[in-house]
């Protein structure tokens, strides 16, 4: 891959990876839709396609990533299982691939991890692990838990076949923009630890060498946006907090971010009060469940934070995994 320099760019992985992935969980992922609102369209001026990942295996886009990489354990190490960490949409889309292929799960979870999460993860038959995530280091807990048992460590965005899996949502967005007659101009992706957006941009730059990818943050978690300024990784403050629990990385990934830095055309950053108000809407208008993180890029257009765009704006919204009491309130609240 180049820059736009034209020089060589040394990344953890090409376009080509990403097409490597979407042969691979072809027939066992789900292919989403791309939705289109005549009343979005109305209330923000612009055309807007929204991929929808709520609708995927484990209501969130990490099966992707997830299965192309348990996918490519070797037959003979899988009885050894695999362990992963995760504040609750990695850990299903892991236990999910797991439970498919039929390799035994570890999650390291954090204990105040939405219920709807830990609950969804026990169901799909992996084994859970508790930790504090003020006090303890999920890392050092699902290393050590790996090296005891032999088990190969999936982690949830700084690894090539994840990256690489997460990519196939825009493969698609590619396809199903050209099926809706639809130029892109604009994609905005929610991020954490900058997986889903890496991927994406990985597959879509090549075809839209000229659209601007915008990743879109928690405020108090906008380490990629910062990063991104920067040019190194920024840390996140030790005392930040959001109710977007599937985006609260410290910083972006080693590997994620060269990516990021390299394709992507700045970051965005949402409040709180602005997620609770995209949720909202896409209860009462969309018709649509969304979690917190799975909702900042919507929120980033609703808050009129997205630059104007030459073409169609799409907004990946990441997950639909909420728990029923928090999404009753925030649905329900002025």
């Amino acid at each position: 891959m180049q820059d736009p320099a034209g020089q060589e760019l040394a990344l953890a992985i090409g376009p080509q990876h990403v097409d490597g992935a979407a042969d691979l969980i072809r027939g066992v992922a789900v292919r989403t839709p791309l939705i289109e609102s005549p009343f979005l369209n109305e209330r923000t001026g612009r055309r807007v396609l929204l991929k929808f990942e709520g609708a995927q295996i484990g209501g969130a886009f990490k099966f992707r990533g997830a299965y192309n990489r348990l996918a490519r354990i070797p037959q003979q190490d899988r009885a050894k299982g695999v362990v992963a960490w995760s504040s609750g949409n990695h850990a299903q889309g892991v236990a999910a691939a797991a439970r498919i292929l039929g390799i035994p799960a570890t999650l390291v979870m954090p204990a105040d991890a939405p219920s709807v999460k830990t609950a969804n993860t026990s169901a799909l038959g992996a084994d859970i692990v508790a930790y504090d995530r003020r006090t303890q280091s999920r890392e050092t807990i699902a290393t050590a838990l790996a090296e005891e048992r032999g088990a190969v460590l999936v982690p949830s965005y700084d690894d090539p076949f994840i990256i690489a899996g997460q990519g196939t949502v825009g493969l698609e967005i590619l396809k199903q923009a050209d099926e809706a007659s639809a130029s892109i101009g604009q994609v905005l992706v929610c991020c954490g630890g900058g997986g889903l957006v890496a991927g994406i941009a990985t597959a879509m730059r090549p075809c839209l060498p000229d659209a601007a990818i915008y990743s879109v943050e928690p405020a108090a978690f906008d380490d990629t946006a910062r990063s991104l300024t920067s040019g190194t990784r920024e840390p996140v403050a030790a005392d930040a907090v959001s109710i977007c629990d599937a985006l609260l990385a410290p910083t972006p990934g080693a590997l994620t971010f060269p990516i990021n830095k390299a394709l992507l055309s700045g970051g965005l950053a949402v409040t709180d009060d602005e997620v609770r108000r995209a949720m909202r809407y896409a209860f009462e208008v969309l018709k649509l469940v969304v979690e917190p993180g799975g909702a900042v890029a919507l929120a980033a257009l609703l808050a009129g934070k997205a630059p104007a765009a030459d073409g169609a704006t799409v907004v990946v919204i990441s997950g639909s995994n909420v728990d029923g009491g928090l999404f009753a309130e925030i649905v329900g609240g002025d």
